[in-house]
């Protein structure tokens, strides 16, 4: 090409030059065929009829053969123009392909991912679906589930021991959550309590009652939902044991020393001798999640969970 000479135009000897033509090109081309008017192609492609025009001249140049015939009233393909037009087709439907398989690729993910897990959250159904859904999406993907407990749930994440975890919120800010489903809460007392016999109860009627308390390293947030703290009527709660898990949580109030609030499907999950349930009106409710570390979120593993979550209808307990 000259000095003076520019991509896709003659040189200074009339020859032209050897630039690719663009797939943005070739598209338009297509477009063109099979609308045969300038103006529908252009309504189709969102762009201007002179924005099309200039294209197609351009293309013509790089390719230095006249594809379309144009005339005031019609347009059609240059026998050049009907000639080439597979092997425009073939390159369109080859750059869709390529696209295809670099998303696919993109989103491959293999090798180990940890998932958390909270009390009786992996028996869930919504939890079972997400993780049916990373494992089709990801069949390389090796999911190792870990146990843990109402310390630990957030401490993994922060401490990258688990790249996901699925618990029940709420959680500080520097946690990011997908949530999967809603459910009531109820209470969990001691079997054999005069409340326990009621068919529902009221805040107000266990105002009284201690709950058990956590840790002082689990953020307080979480736990003040859980206890209902304060009460509706701006009273503080009275606590008893503290308890790291839910087999302590649950002994405690088998030994009448405190009762706690509970997802609604504890009552299946959690059938103990000592222990009963009992729903309660005006107590909102809860829900389960998919939580990740807010500075975690775009690692290649965390990304592959939160889409498979995505996936997932949310599910409302009609516990």
């Amino acid at each position: 090409m000259s000095a003076g000479g520019r991509a896709g135009e003659p040189d200074g000897a009339g020859r032209t030059s050897t630039a690719e033509p663009s797939i943005h090109q070739l598209r338009l081309v297509l477009a063109l065929s099979e609308e045969l008017h300038f103006g529908r192609a252009a309504a189709r492609l969102f762009i201007t009829q002179s924005a099309l025009s200039q294209q197609i001249r351009s293309l013509e140049k790089r390719l230095g053969v006249v594809l379309f015939e144009r005339s005031s009233r019609a347009v059609s393909l240059t026998p050049a123009g009907q000639a080439l037009l597979p092997d425009i087709t073939a390159a369109v439907e080859a750059m869709v392909r390529l696209r295809r398989a670099a998303d696919a690729q993109g989103r491959h993910v293999s090798g180990p991912i940890r998932v958390g897990i909270i009390g009786a959250e992996a028996a869930m159904p919504h939890t079972r679906a997400v993780l049916q859904a990373l494992r089709r999406e990801h069949p390389r993907l090796e999911v190792q589930l870990l146990s843990l407990n109402f310390v630990d749930q957030l401490g993994a994440l922060y401490r990258q021991e688990a790249d996901v975890v699925f618990l029940r919120p709420p959680v500080p800010d520097d946690i990011e959550l997908h949530h999967l489903a809603t459910e009531p809460r109820v209470a969990c007392l001691p079997e054999g309590d005069p409340l326990a016999a009621l068919p529902r109860l009221t805040l107000a009627q266990l105002s009284g009652y201690p709950v058990v308390d956590v840790p002082s390293r689990i953020p307080r947030v979480w736990w003040d939902f859980w206890a209902v703290d304060p009460r509706p009527d701006g009273t503080s709660v009275r606590y008893g044991p503290v308890v790291a898990d839910m087999e302590a949580l649950l002994h405690s109030v088998a030994q009448k020393q405190a009762m706690a609030f509970l997802p609604a499907a504890a009552r299946h999950y959690f059938r103990r001798p000592g222990v009963g349930y009992a729903d309660v009106d005006g107590l909102p409710p809860c829900t389960s999640a998919l939580a990740w570390a807010a500075a975690h979120r775009d690692n290649p593993a965390v990304a592959a969970v939160r889409r498979a979550a995505r996936s997932v209808p949310h599910h409302r307990a009609h516990t």
